[in-house]
């Protein structure tokens, strides 16, 4: 990696082929991008210390865990003070069904979260005996997900060479 962080093109394809499979051994990675293993294997260690790489994990498929309802919900706070987000975004954090949390602006509401669970029954308990009882929380609104159309999370790198 180049040291202004910005990335070249051995960088660039390191982090294309790591996207497609996080599990490459060092030795094929280095093969893929047209390196000797010594200097990818440098490559990938600097990028994940400066966090370019943020972590590699591997992705389940929720159905095949019994996971099969997917909920976005929005959710309206009361006040908007520092306190009172942080307040619930410690709490959600502590929610394993939530997969993911955004702050949302441009919408009625001020989070938007992805909950994971096997049924409606299990995510009626998670509403109201969990978030809904989070201090500051005054409005939800839940869409189920129906059909994934897009399914990723690799990032265009298009835009890493600027």
């Amino acid at each position: 990696m180049q040291s202004n962080n910005t990335l070249d093109r051995y960088d660039i394809k390191i982090l294309h082929e790591l996207q497609q499979d996080g599990a490459l051994s060092n030795q094929d990675l280095a093969e893929r991008v047209g390196l000797t293993a010594a200097p990818c294997s440098r490559r990938v260690k600097q990028l994940e210390e400066s966090g370019v790489i943020a972590a590699r994990v591997v992705r389940i498929d929720e159905r095949k865990v019994n996971l099969s309802v997917i909920v976005l919900l929005n959710i309206s706070m009361d006040k908007h003070t520092p306190e009172r987000f942080e307040t619930f975004e410690q709490a959600i954090a502590d929610i394993p069904e939530v997969m993911e949390c955004y702050v949302i602006t441009g919408n009625t509401a001020d989070y938007q979260l992805k909950i994971a669970v096997p049924d409606l029954e299990s995510y009626y308990d998670i509403l109201l005996g969990k978030i809904t009882r989070i201090e500051g929380v005054s409005g939800v609104h839940s869409s189920f997900v129906l059909r994934k159309v897009v399914d990723t999370t690799a990032v265009p790198l298009e835009y890493a060479k600027r």
